[in-house]
């Protein structure tokens, strides 16, 4: 009696699933650790050794550029646009907001005392202007 041998194929591992997996992960990762406050919009804060705001519930935050624009959450605004807003806050929320002024150390002090009118006239009494730390 014969038996017959069979030619047995080498079996090899697919890497494409486990490669397209790993590349999913890295982009998932990359992608949720560069998630800044504001992106895009440049502000060099002037420096203090002020103690840090806790933040309150609702917090609007305002950035104005070094070039003059304003940005009320991340959204490019006019200024009587955001007076508009300011207004629309303040009949809905009150005094319960408070309003961070994030502006950049070369915007001229006009600019930055017309954003503050805007919260006040609206009814928004809790202004603050953000920072950065002093390295001493």
């Amino acid at each position: 009696m014969r038996f017959q041998t069979r030619s047995r194929d080498d079996v090899q591992l697919d890497m494409t699933p486990l490669v397209d997996v790993v590349f999913l992960l890295l982009i998932f990762f990359m992608l949720s650790t560069s998630l800044s406050v504001n992106p895009g919009i440049k502000i060099d804060l002037p420096k203090s050794s002020a103690e840090q705001i806790k933040k309150k519930k609702t917090t609007l935050r305002v950035a104005i550029e070094a070039s003059g624009r304003i940005y009320l959450e991340g959204k490019k605004l006019s200024l009587p646009q955001l007076r508009e807003k300011f207004q629309a806050v303040g009949k809905e929320q009150g005094d319960d907001v408070l309003v961070v002024i994030e502006a950049d150390k070369k915007v001229y002090h006009g600019l930055v005392v017309k954003v503050m009118d805007a919260a006040k006239s609206a009814g928004l009494n809790k202004l603050a202007i953000a920072t950065e730390p002093n390295e001493e």
